[in-house]
């Protein structure tokens, strides 16, 4: 038997005391029976909102769909503190829906009276099981299911897809986080509307699209998109770069270019979604270079300009914001750096500015993905003296501002204002640090800038 937490209890019982019916529904109530961690608590009752209000002073009500906010606070022995607020519960009264003319919201909402007439407007049957501490309610068996692992809606499926295209993505996410399968005929329906996902804002589209991508079983979501026609809609390039092979003599890879890029996201060791989107999309350049030699060899010469510009048209598409649409096109254009243990130092350091000291995790955890998404093992002895050596260039400054020096030291040595001879001195001594004839140490700088005092040019 199930158990609710205690502030979940609380509320149930402090309608039923007040002659109203509660329950726990929907996904709180689907991950306590499968014993996965609950994220908040979501209630239905048959109280409207104003009695809601009523019974819970400190909640608040501010949108049209029934939806009241019952503030949790955690328990406190000091009395003259108002007690820090936990979470926040949200209870809706049980209603009814009619008309979706945007494919996404309900035209006209009206208080239902009963709850089996509120589960009916629910999405799938996991989603539609409801329990008040003692008596769970399952009028669509949606307890079966959690236990065949299907993903089935409530209803006609079609029905369901028509009043909100998001529903689409939604069943592909909790697929994707549950391991459970869509269930045939609401794959159907989803591959007969999957046009209807272009009613929904590319807002929505995009939390839906990277919660699957940063699910347990976020690539066999992305094949399961591609089968069900969604695909098409949210990401094209990929779609079509299913259709370009790479198997060829001299290269090592096995796969197109879009398995080997969902292999490559899945491998992916970073649980940041945009590193995983970026290594989704880091190839995408190379259905438009390929080329194919007399012999046989395939090419794909400059990819990663082509897959940065479509990157950047991605993070457009997406509404990403500007710092996640920069990092999604920093790690795809520079994905392709070569491990070569003869490179000098200074082309570490020009690595490093480019993709930037913050990001190196992210790329390296796309080029570990890359590799296994590829064939390869996860990593190599030059792939390992490459991080090595990535951090040893790090003890050296990337900038005259990383100098144990400044300009209060020239003008004072130097005996000079402010003006151009403070950045030319601070070049020049950056520049001997940088190829390691210098010390990047206080006392040795502040010597080699009395040195410089002592050659420098007079000028009247």
């Amino acid at each position: 038997m199930i158990t609710l937490p205690q502030s979940a209890l609380t509320i149930i019982t402090s309608f039923q005391k007040a002659g109203f019916e509660c329950y726990a529904v929907g996904g709180s109530v689907r991950d306590l029976l499968l014993n996965l961690p609950t994220k908040g608590w979501d209630f239905t009752t048959n109280a409207t909102p104003e009695q809601i209000l009523g019974l819970f002073p400190d909640s608040f009500y501010d949108n049209q769909f029934g939806t009241v906010g019952i503030k949790i606070r955690k328990e406190t022995n000091n009395k003259d503190t108002e007690p820090e607020l936990e979470d926040i519960y949200e209870v809706t009264t049980y209603r009814s829906e009619e008309g979706y003319g945007d494919h996404r919201h309900p035209d006209k909402i009206t208080w239902g009276k009963t709850l089996t007439e509120d589960l009916s407007r629910r999405d799938f049957t996991i989603n539609a099981i409801a329990f008040d501490g003692k008596n769970l309610i399952d009028p669509y068996n949606g307890e079966a299911d959690l236990s065949s692992k299907l993903i089935r809606t409530v209803g006609n499926a079609g029905d369901r897809f028509r009043e909100d295209a998001l529903r689409m993505l939604r069943a592909v996410r909790f697929a994707a986080r549950l391991g459970f399968a869509i269930e045939g005929a609401s794959a159907a329906a989803i591959n007969e509307h999957a046009a209807l996902i272009q009613k929904i804002s590319a807002e929505r589209i995009r939390d839906e699209f990277l919660k699957i991508l940063t699910a347990e079983h976020a690539a066999d979501a992305v094949l399961v998109l591609k089968n069900l026609g969604l695909l098409h809609f949210i990401l094209p390039e990929l779609e079509e770069s299913f259709a370009t092979p790479q198997k060829s003599p001299k290269r090592h890879h096995i796969y197109d270019v879009g398995t080997h890029s969902v292999m490559a996201m899945k491998f992916c060791p970073s649980t940041d979604p945009i590193v995983k989107l970026a290594t989704l999309i880091h190839d995408l350049g190379k259905p438009k270079t390929f080329r194919k030699d007399a012999a046989g060899v395939i090419t794909f010469y400059n990819h990663e300009v082509i897959s940065a510009r479509i990157a950047k048209s991605v993070g457009s598409r997406l509404r990403l914001s500007r710092k996640q649409t920069d990092l999604l096109i920093t790690l795809v254009r520079w994905h392709q750096f070569s491990v070569d243990e003869r490179q000098t130092d200074s082309a570490l350091r020009r690595f490093i500015r480019r993709v930037g000291k913050e990001n190196l995790a992210h790329i390296l955890a796309l080029r570990i993905g890359d590799r296994l998404g590829g064939g390869a093992t996860e990593t190599s002895w030059r792939l390992e003296l490459y991080k090595k050596r990535l951090d040893d260039v790090q003890k050296l400054p990337f900038t005259v501002a990383d100098l144990q020096v400044n300009g209060h030291d020239v003008m004072s040595i130097f005996d000079v204002p402010p003006g151009r001879i403070i950045g030319e001195v601070l070049d020049l001594v950056f520049t001997e640090v940088e190829k390691g004839t210098l010390a990047n140490e206080r006392e040795t700088l502040l010597a080699k800038l009395k040195e410089l005092k002592q050659n420098w040019p007079k000028t009247d």
